[in-house]
């Protein structure tokens, strides 16, 4: 298939296997084994994140068809083989050390599974993949350097302070993207994959399973962050009160 024959995904899958591998063995190599390849994943998470956002974007706009069911066009292609390369290679990083991390695995191949279908298979619906990943990546720079600190804030006090000062914006961009502008465009998608128009160039079973892969992560989503807005607020009410006691 031609379209495989000229992907640019091992390349994309070297290089992100490189900023791991220089992640893991130089940049974190002070940081306790425990912690070193979550950061690592991070490290090539902020290669992706912000990368895809502004490559989605682009393909967007060179569109010369905006549709749910319009064709892909090289440049959505191109965004799909990218990211199809970090998500393959922080599944690998899942794999290997942290196997027991099913929430997270599954979300990876349930992505992966859309991903690769809209590129190889249908050959349609790249528009509605590159929105998702802008509102699923927006957030990524923010989330990652969270998440950074984070790994650090019980022994480093900068590390600490970056953690609880980044946690309110971040949280709630995400709440932005994705209890609110996420679902929205969710619904317009879903009922446009069961419209003809879709069912004429997309399998049935395709459009149906993007829906349940897109609608579960978007509940998870919403769960994720609830929780750590309430542990967010638990924990500014216990610094209040050790400050009054």
């Amino acid at each position: 298939m031609e379209i495989i024959s000229n992907s640019m995904f091992p390349t994309f899958f070297s290089i992100f296997s490189v900023i791991y591998i220089i992640g893991y063995f130089g940049i974190f190599r002070n940081w306790s084994q425990k912690i070193r390849p979550e950061a690592s994943s991070c490290l090539i998470s902020l290669f992706h994140g912000s990368p895809a956002v502004i490559l989605a974007i682009s393909a967007l706009r060179s569109q010369p068809v905006w549709g749910f069911a319009a064709p892909n066009s090289s440049a959505e292609n191109g965004v799909l083989e990218f990211s199809i390369a970090y998500f393959t290679m922080d599944l690998i990083h899942y794999l290997i050390f942290t196997p027991q991390d099913y929430l997270f695995i599954a979300h990876h191949v349930a992505t992966l599974f859309v991903f690769i279908t809209c590129w190889c298979v249908t050959l349609h619906g790249a528009f509605s993949v590159m929105v998702l990943l802008v509102f699923a990546e927006i957030t990524s720079f923010c989330q990652n350097i969270w998440t950074l600190a984070g790994l650090r804030k019980d022994d480093s006090e900068l590390a600490r302070r970056v953690y609880w000062v980044v946690s309110p914006p971040f949280y709630a961009l995400y709440t932005v993207m994705r209890v609110v502008a996420g679902p929205l465009f969710f619904a317009m998608m879903s009922a446009s994959l069961m419209k003809r128009e879709a069912r004429d160039v997309m399998p049935i079973w395709i459009s149906i399973s993007w829906i349940v892969v897109v609608g579960t992560a978007i509940m998870v989503s919403w769960l994720w962050i609830w929780n750590n807005w309430m542990e967010y607020f638990r924990a500014r009410k216990v610094s209040k009160e050790k400050k009054e006691g």
